[in-house]
């Protein structure tokens, strides 16, 4: 009886003022626990991953993990402005019902992103438990699958309340463990290899920077108000800003780092990490510390999984579905379980479905990103609760614009970005020929992503401006 009464009743809603509470410090906990993950330091062999040296790396994990949080960061606004998730917001954008278009890409992203971190929490446990030697493989990876889920399913079910309360706790313990994990294997660092790393073109950089984007904050703008939307819309934005990517950026970018001195170091651990980015991190550990790590392992993931649990069932009832926010949420936990087994016991490795996963959705959500970003940033009225519900009101059934805006983004983006990591995706990277061929220079940077930000942000406030100022001038 006590954990039905802990379910969160709020859904797509809007806020009531006696709920609105708290600060923007507040804000820190779920960001943080939900980017404090050892899948960072496996993102260092990736950036490297892209031929370029340990400094350019860094480089590229401080501005495209602290820059695609900006992002976030002013999406956060949108729910401290007007106390609603950001997927009921973005209607004012796309219109009642057009706003079907971008949910659903926001649910297949919420849906992608909580199976392959469940996924990463079941293949740790079965590298660690292989290690330990006594249990079965098949048999770690089933109870990994069952702790991480299990947790996941706990949190994203019960709502936010939970969450805040589970959040501040991963985090800490989280933290501790990790800062062990670097005492215990920071003696691997050969800086003489890692000096040795040659620089790469300005192609390998931006393409490092923009899998930071994608794979570090993108996948969260849709879901930043989420969390914002039980802040009193007094509280500082430019607070709510800073508490966000501070948040949100501080650990990955640190952890993206070390990553990288770890793979400089040893060619044999970055190779690792591309069939279990989180398990080929055990191989630097002594015995006695598995256990401690598979712990931090699994507690990472699942911070950021229960974030995207909670976010995904949301937007599935945003979009229509005519259910209760905790219902959907348990049937997007079916999805993530059967996503899971697939990527666990199925697919061949793991970076090859997680990259062609990344781009192929990465352009469509960029666009739609700085789509809303944008709207927040021209919107000087706080949205007509109302009317984000009313077919007849100022936001209209289906804005046209916004909507061919993404298609147009999402189409140019997909013709500049090239995709080996499944078949049925070779097609992408059609302009490609424009700036080398898909075996050029430019062929691994993916700058299609950035092309696509580029058409959401400046096209929205080039077609929708006056639309907003009249909406804002409707007082009725």
């Amino acid at each position: 009886m006590n954990i039905i009464n802990s379910i969160e009743p709020n859904g797509v809603n809007f806020i009531r003022e006696e709920e609105r509470h708290g600060t923007a410090r507040s804000l820190f906990w779920p960001w943080a626990a939900g980017n404090v993950s050892l899948l960072a330091l496996s993102y260092g062999a990736f950036f490297l991953g892209f031929g370029i040296s340990f400094w350019q790396a860094t480089f590229a994990a401080v501005v495209g993990t602290a820059g695609s949080f900006v992002l976030v960061g002013i999406s956060s606004i949108a729910g401290k402005r007007s106390n609603a998730p950001t997927m009921t917001l973005s209607r004012a954008a796309f219109g009642v019902k057009g706003n079907i278009l971008p949910g659903l890409l926001s649910y297949l992203l919420f849906v992608g992103w909580e199976t392959v971190l469940v996924s990463l929490a079941t293949l740790a446990s079965q590298t660690v438990f292989a290690r330990l030697g006594h249990v079965n493989h098949n048999v770690a990876g089933v109870l990994g699958f069952l702790v991480a889920a299990g947790l996941t399913v706990f949190g994203g079910v019960l709502g936010f309340q939970t969450i805040m309360k589970i959040q501040r706790w991963l985090t800490v313990a989280t933290l501790i463990l990790t800062i062990g994990y670097v005492a215990l294997t920071v003696h691997k660092v050969n800086w003489h290899s890692v000096s040795t790393l040659h620089s790469g073109g300005v192609q390998g950089l931006i393409g490092a920077m923009i899998f930071g984007i994608t794979g570090i904050g993108l996948g969260w703008v849709n879901s930043a108000a989420d969390y914002s939307r039980y802040l009193p819309r007094k509280t500082s934005s430019q607070s709510v800003i800073g508490w966000t990517v501070f948040g949100a950026s501080i650990v990955p970018i640190i952890l993206v780092i070390y990553g990288s001195l770890l793979a400089g170091s040893s060619k044999s651990l970055s190779d690792a990490i591309a069939s279990d980015p989180i398990g080929a991190l055990t191989t630097l550990l002594p015995t006695w510390y598995l256990i401690p790590f598979v712990i931090v392992a699994v507690l990472g993931l699942i911070g950021g999984a229960i974030l995207d649990l909670y976010s995904s069932g949301i937007t599935l009832v945003s979009i229509g579905l005519p259910v209760k926010r905790h219902v959907a949420a348990s049937i997007d936990a079916t999805i993530m379980a059967a996503g899971t087994i697939y990527i666990v016991w199925v697919a061949p490795n793991f970076i090859g479905p997680f990259q062609g996963f990344l781009i192929t959705l990465g352009v469509p959500i960029a666009v739609w990103s700085t789509i809303f970003v944008a709207d927040v940033l021209m919107r000087k009225v706080d949205y007509s609760q109302d009317e984000l519900f009313e077919l007849d009101g100022r936001y209209g059934v289906w804005n046209l614009r916004s909507i061919g805006l993404v298609i147009f983004g999402t189409a140019v983006g997909w013709g500049f970005v090239t995709n080996t990591f499944a078949s049925w995706l070779s097609w992408q990277g059609y302009f490609m020929g424009l700036i080398g061929g898909k075996t050029g220079s430019w062929a691994s940077a993916n700058v299609g992503i950035i092309i696509a930000l580029v058409i959401g942000f400046v096209g929205h406030i080039l077609l929708s401006r006056t639309r907003i100022r009249q909406q804002e001038a409707h007082r009725g």
